[in-house]
C-alpha cells in the first residue's frame, strides 16, 4: 500500500521544488504525491507541475485561499492510502524515509501516529542545532534507541509540557485524520491540538528514532513572526486552556498540570523578550511577560 504524501501549499516556489525532488528521489517508490496549492500568486509553480512526467504525482489548485487550517482539511479530503503524510512545502525527506515509515506502520499496525528522526536544516539546507530543537530532541523528547509507543496520560503530560513533535514528519492513519477535525482559530497550534484529541481519544504514538526527515526551520515561517509579536503565545494560552480541561475531564491530573502551567512555552516567550524591544515593540514585550509570568490569567 503506498504511502499517501500530501503537501499544502502556500511559499517559496524554489524550496516546493526542492520538496518534490526529495519526493522523487525515495528509494522505495511506493508513494503517491498530492500537492494542494493555496491559490499561490504564481504561474510558475503550476506550469512546473506540467512538465512532471510521473503519474504518482498530483498537482491541485484552490480555486481561492483557503488559509492554512482549510488546506489542511483539502488535503485530508483528498487521502486516499491507509498511511498520509502532511508534509511541509519546503521541508526535505531523506532518501530513506519512505522506507521507514512503510516498516513502521507494518511492524506496530496498531499505532495511529509515527514520529520518525528528523534532523534541521537552515534556509540554505545546511543542517543546525537550534536552542529550540535541542531542547526538545535533548531534554524534552522521551529517549529511544529502538521504535517505541506512547500512550496515555504519560504521552499527553510530555506533549503538554514540551510540545517536542515535528508535525510535518508524521505519519497518520488515514481513518484518525478522517475522524479528528482540524481546530478553527488556532492556525499556530493546531498541529498539537490534533495529536492531542489522538491521544486523549486512546491512540498510541510510536517513535522511530531512525534519522529520515529534515525539518526546514527559518525565521520568515508564520510560527516565528506571530511568536515575535506576541499573538503566537495569545493563541497558544487559549489552546492550554482547552487542552488542561479535556485532560482533567479524564482524570490525568499530571496532564492537566502540565497544559496549566505550558512551562516551555512560557520559557520560549521569555526568550523573544529582548529582540521585541530591539524591535521597539512595546505591545509584544507587555505580551511576552504577561505570557510568561501569568500563565493562569485570560488572554488579552
Amino acid at each position: 500500500m503506498p504511502l499517501d504524501i500530501l503537501v499544502p501549499f502556500w511559499g517559496e516556489p524554489a524550496l516546493l521544488r526542492e520538496t518534490v525532488r526529495s519526493v522523487l528521489a525515495q528509494r522505495n517508490d511506493d508513494w503517491l504525491l498530492t500537492v494542494v496549492d493555496d491559490a499561490y500568486p504564481d504561474e510558475s509553480v503550476g506550469a512546473w507541475f506540467a512538465e512532471l512526467d510521473d503519474p504518482r504525482v498530483t498537482y491541485v489548485r484552490n480555486e481561492r485561499n483557503q488559509g492554512i487550517t482549510e488546506n489542511y482539511r483539502t488535503c485530508v479530503s483528498l487521502a486516499t492510502q491507509d498511511v498520509v503524510v502532511l508534509l511541509g512545502c519546503d521541508d526535505v525527506l531523506l532518501p530513506n524515509y519512505v522506507d521507514v515509515v512503510l516498516a513502521a506502520a507494518a511492524a506496530f499496525p496498531t499505532v495511529d501516529l509515527i514520529q520518525p528522526g528528523v534532523q534541521v536544516i537552515d534556509e540554505h539546507g545546511a543542517v543546525v542545532s537550534t536552542l529550540a530543537d535541542t531542547v526538545k530532541q535533548r531534554l524534552m523528547m522521551p529517549r529511544t534507541r529502538r521504535p517505541r509507543v506512547l500512550s496515555g496520560e504519560d504521552l499527553a503530560a510530555s506533549l503538554l509540557r514540551a510540545d517536542w513533535l515535528y508535525w510535518p514528519s508524521l505519519a497518520f492513519r488515514r481513518e484518525v485524520l478522517v475522524s479528528t477535525p482540524f481546530r478553527d482559530g488556532m492556525p499556530i497550534i493546531q498541529d498539537l491540538a490534533l495529536v492531542i484529541d489522538v491521544v486523549c481519544a486512546g491512540g498510541q504514538m510510536l517513535l522511530e528514532p531512525t534519522l529520515c526527515f529534515s525539518y526546514r526551520r527559518h525565521t520568515a515561517s508564520a510560527s516565528s513572526a506571530k511568536a515575535l509579536d506576541g499573538s503566537r503565545f495569545r493563541g497558544e494560552r487559549e489552546y492550554f486552556r482547552q487542552a488542561g480541561d479535556q485532560v482533567a475531564e479524564l482524570g490525568w491530573r499530571r496532564a492537566e498540570r502540565a497544559a496549566r502551567t505550558h512551562l516551555t512555552s512560557r520559557l520560549h516567550a521569555l526568550t523573544l523578550v529582548p529582540q521585541a524591544v530591539t524591535s521597539k515593540r512595546p505591545g509584544a514585550v507587555a505580551t511576552l511577560l504577561r505570557h510568561a509570568f501569568r500563565p493562569g490569567t485570560a488572554p488579552e
